[in-house]
């Protein structure tokens, strides 16, 4: 009986080390930081804003508009905006698998450029759709990173007008009770709301209420997420750009030597003819 021929390990383990080797030189790292950086940008903007956008109602409520249908439509577009939170949230995450898919695929075009894979004209308009829809997005996402910091600002300006009257000394009451806070100038409420302003102590126990707290740190934490989501979204719009030219470069290299083998196989065909008819000949 033959003995068993066993491989060494440390074949086996080089093998397995080049197979790792390879797909992990097929990552879309470049890709896949975007993606991780879309949906982490996307996740604080969606979930602080709701969050916040719910605590500002009650904070009106409890300090600047006591009548209900004075803040009747502003409560119907928070509402509508946390209805679209639930949608851009869903979209953004079925767009960046997408993206990354793709990354995969531009990839993999570039990697096996002399390969038997070939990228098609479908592939490459794809490629150039998603390079447009990325720009939208973006400059979209441009708006939203500048509306987000409204809220930010009016919130800072309330603090700081707390932060003025706990400052005040204790024998100076009358003073710090003409400081005050009117949200009506903003236009979140119509000028006849009651009380539409607050000021002095009220004021100042409003700032201290937890609502307050948690709403005005969500709202900056908001507008950081909005914020790394725009740069998320011009590193995509880089990499499908780049994308997109390597795949361009890569058909009309495939087309340059389609030519070239198709103009050496009639070349072979002319000499091969060329041989017969000097055998005949001969």
């Amino acid at each position: 009986m033959f003995p068993f021929i066993h491989s060494p390990p440390f074949l086996f383990c080089l093998g397995c080390f080049e197979c790792c080797i390879k797909c992990l030189g097929g990552v879309p790292y470049a890709s896949l930081v975007a993606t991780i950086l879309c949906f982490s940008g996307v996740a604080l903007f969606c979930g602080c804003g709701h969050v916040a956008l719910a605590g500002t109602i009650s904070i009106l409520e409890q300090s600047f508009s006591t009548n209900v249908t004075d803040h009747a439509l502003l409560s119907e577009v928070v509402k509508l905006m946390q209805y679209v939170i639930y949608g851009i949230a869903s979209f953004f995450f079925l767009y960046g698998i997408i993206l990354l898919a793709e990354g995969f695929y531009t990839t993999s075009a570039v990697k096996e450029l002399h390969g038997e894979f070939k990228t098609t004209i479908c592939g490459r308009c794809i490629s150039g759709m998603f390079v447009f829809l990325t720009y939208v997005l973006g400059v979209a996402w441009l708006g939203v990173f500048g509306f987000s910091a409204v809220p930010v600002f009016m919130f800072y300006n309330i603090w700081s007008t707390c932060e003025v009257i706990r400052s005040l000394p204790a024998n100076m009451t009358a003073s710090a009770d003409q400081i005050c806070v009117d949200i009506r100038q903003y236009g979140i409420i119509p000028w006849n709301a009651v009380p539409g302003k607050a000021c002095g102590s009220a004021l100042a126990d409003m700032c201290s209420t937890p609502e307050f707290y948690l709403s005005y740190h969500l709202f900056i934490v908001a507008c950081a997420g909005a914020g790394a989501t725009v740069i998320a979204l011009i590193h995509f719009l880089m990499i499908l750009s780049s994308n997109w030219a390597y795949l361009k470069d890569a058909s009309k290299m495939q087309a340059y030597q389609d030519i070239k083998a198709k103009e050496e196989q009639e070349l072979q065909d002319i000499q091969s003819r060329s041989k017969e008819q000097l055998n005949s000949y001969t």
